[in-house]
């Protein structure tokens, strides 16, 4: 490929794996260049009664390519929605995932389903010199993607993939709890474990070392 370069990139759309969901249900497709307070600025509109993120940063428009939801935009005094999709593919994936669990930790009572797919992108390679008979060509790769449903309405609990609402306080409190404790096995802090074996306190005694005592009794 050493002749070529890559002339266009096009991601072909996956079909969403989540049937019967209302037509007006917000997809947001996150990217590797999107910025996620953009996207939880988003999100929260449209989920929480007063996002705290809308009132402290107020609401600028969603960046170019940071927010695509089926042609919709960011309109104040909307309906609150009961369900959110975030969907992203490749490079995206951590990000989608950073995402539905900051919205899961601001609206309380979220059901969530997860499913994982591939979506394929198509790469369209040019010759670097055209004279050189070479023709183009086109390639296309499967890209790991991730579909992530958010609802306030309960969810089909026997479906792979679904994770019911939960408390996080008590994760919290146990971690601190450790850490205070000096770790798994609470040893104090400062406590030093001893290397090596044997319980002797004496230094150097190995097998041919002897004391004085042992030697006097040897002669």
């Amino acid at each position: 490929m050493e002749n070529y370069s890559k002339a266009r990139t096009a991601e072909q759309p996956c079909v969403c794996p989540f049937p019967g969901l209302p037509p007006d249900t917000p997809e947001v497709r996150v990217k590797d260049g999107s910025k996620i307070r953009n996207l939880l600025r988003y999100a929260l509109s449209r989920m929480e009664a007063k996002p705290r993120a809308a009132e402290e940063e107020g609401r600028p428009a969603p960046e170019e390519g940071g927010v695509a939801v089926e042609g919709h935009q960011e309109a104040p005094g909307r309906p609150l929605c009961k369900q959110m999709i975030f969907t992203a593919s490749g490079k995206g994936v951590s990000k989608a995932i950073t995402c539905a669990e900051i919205v899961k930790r601001r609206v309380k009572g979220l059901h969530q389903l997860t499913k994982l797919l591939y979506s394929t992108a198509v790469e369209v390679w040019e010759p670097l010199e055209p004279a050189a008979g070479l023709d183009s060509l086109t390639v296309s790769r499967n890209l790991p993607a991730i579909w992530i449903l958010l609802s306030l309405e309960p969810l089909d609990a026997s479906q792979p993939g679904y994770q019911a609402p939960g408390r996080y306080d008590a994760l919290w409190a146990q971690s601190a709890n450790r850490e205070e404790g000096g770790g798994f096995t609470r040893q104090r802090p400062g406590h030093r474990r001893k290397r090596g074996g044997g319980g002797g306190s004496g230094r150097g005694k190995g097998p041919g070392h002897q004391t004085g005592r042992s030697r006097e009794a040897n002669k």
